[in-house]
């Protein structure tokens, strides 16, 4: 996928680790990105804006990542949306939680450039 065609949506409670995430972003020149600070607002954006990717912090409250992730994957249109989850810990029970909804991708925090960019490749494919 082309970097001006990506679509991304970026969903953290914490406004440091939205703006570490869209760091990335602009570091790899991929200018689509919207960025909600939790999980209810991040579904009705979806909802009214189809994106390609949501990359998701795990810990938030109401709705924490996996929350979304099921919420997304049970949206007619967003069933095939790619999911990474952004974790500091990230434990065998979430992970195969998160495997069993359909999550294409994990990352734990903190994060390199280069590790969140092969994450994201890993997903979408070569940038």
């Amino acid at each position: 996928m082309k970097r001006s065609d990506l679509k991304v949506v970026v969903v953290d409670d914490t406004a440091v680790s939205r703006g570490l995430i869209t760091q990335v972003l602009d570091w790899l020149n991929i200018e689509g990105y919207r960025t909600f600070s939790d999980g209810r607002a991040a579904l009705a954006g979806l909802a009214a804006a189809p994106a390609n990717l949501v990359i998701s912090d795990y810990y938030m409250p109401e709705m924490d990542g996996l929350g979304l992730l099921e919420r997304v994957r049970k949206s007619r249109g967003l069933e095939r949306t790619g999911f990474i989850l952004v974790t500091g810990r990230a434990d065998p029970a979430m992970i195969a939680k998160g495997r069993a909804l359909g999550l294409n991708n994990l990352i734990n925090k903190p994060f390199t450039k280069e590790q969140m960019r092969n994450c994201i490749e890993a997903v979408v494919g070569p940038l």
